[in-house]
């Protein structure tokens, strides 16, 4: 059985370390230039110190971190300039996964049973679950070990654009940095692949899987993105005042949900909802008539800015929260297709 599963689908194995050559062919020597810039430019050990500091002095407004924060995210700010665009590759890998689904998951069953291949190999002695089982397990293992090559690779090539990334505030927890590196590509595409294996023995063709495990992949993705991720932990919280000098490093790359300015009795003034990110200090002495000016505007004396935030220091650990959540849902989903396969009527 096994051979046969390998004869099947061998010409897929193919394409796929094709284009893990291909992309291998991209990501190494761009990679390599930009950890020698990197390098070059000391980045790494600038964002290593600048990154421990939680609250930096600011100066009048707009508020501007002091030397040698500001050098710090200037430098990486160069970098990003310079390379920043070779992210944008990011934009068509993030498909890949659901590619596999697609092309990998949703025909794998599907087709057989709509072409009634199934029932042969039914009849040759072989039982449904060794047939389900060879097929999902030969074509499981061959996509775990492709993604996680592909992670290997991208994760490699992006760290230094992801660790300029921490000049801007939680982009490592967001779309197209999160969702790129790390063990998360290794759930999604087992995810996609079992959505399709799922919905092609749910609907028996092959169109109609590759629909389902489209609309139903997206559809997973963004609620995880934008509602499941912000709640895997509870976030922390950092209150400084209005009226003052010092204010959040933005560079510690922590993820802010929200911020808002709230009045000495705790009533939000402004922002604090989710996605709104107002932070203001007014400055010192607080007898300067500019500075008293300044509070009044945000709701007098005793008035601070509150942030809720996931510090920088779980971006791996909601990597692994995320990467069991696809591969436990995947796993649900291929239990159900086996089961679905050893009920149904031939």
């Amino acid at each position: 059985m096994i051979w046969l599963v390998w004869r099947q689908h061998r010409q897929q194995a193919l394409f796929a370390l094709l284009g893990l050559a291909a992309l291998a062919a991209f990501l190494v020597p761009t990679g390599l230039q930009m950890h020698h810039a990197f390098d070059r430019a000391g980045l790494g050990d600038c964002l290593r110190t600048a990154t421990k500091v939680e609250f930096v002095q600011v100066q009048g407004r707009p508020n501007r971190p002091a030397d040698p924060v500001a050098a710090c995210r200037d430098l990486a700010d160069q970098f990003g300039s310079r390379y920043g665009s070779r992210g944008l590759v990011g934009v068509l890998l993030w498909f890949l996964p659901l590619m596999v689904g697609l092309f990998w998951g949703a025909p794998l069953l599907a087709r057989e049973i709509e072409q009634g291949t199934h029932r042969l190999v039914w009849t040759q002695g072989v039982s449904r679950l060794r047939w389900a089982l060879a097929k999902l397990g030969l074509v499981g293992g061959g996509v775990v070990l492709v993604a996680a090559c592909y992670a290997l690779m991208v994760t490699w090539w992006r760290a230094p654009l992801d660790q300029a990334a921490t000049t801007r505030i939680g982009q490592r927890f967001g779309f197209l940095l999160f969702d790129l590196v790390g063990l998360a590509p290794v759930g999604y595409a087992l995810f996609a692949v079992a959505l399709g294996v799922f919905a092609g023995v749910l609907v028996r063709k092959s169109q109609g899987a590759m629909a389902i495990t489209l609309v139903a992949f997206l559809a997973t993705r963004i609620v995880v993105e934008f509602l499941v991720r912000p709640r895997f932990l509870a976030p922390l919280r950092r209150t400084f005042p209005v009226v003052g000098t010092m204010a959040p490093n933005e560079i510690t790359g922590d993820w802010v949900l929200k911020a808002g300015i709230y009045s000495a009795q705790g009533r939000r003034l402004s922002g604090g909802v989710f996605g709104s990110y107002s932070q203001n200090v007014c400055g010192a002495p607080a007898s300067d008539p500019s500075i008293v000016r300044c509070a009044a505007e945000y709701g007098g004396p005793g008035a601070y800015n509150l942030e809720l935030f996931h510090p920088a220091d779980r971006f791996w650990l909601f990597q692994g929260i995320e990467t069991a959540l696809f591969v436990a849902l995947a796993a649900i989903l291929l239990l159900a297709a086996v089961h679905w396969i050893r009920r149904r009527a031939s």
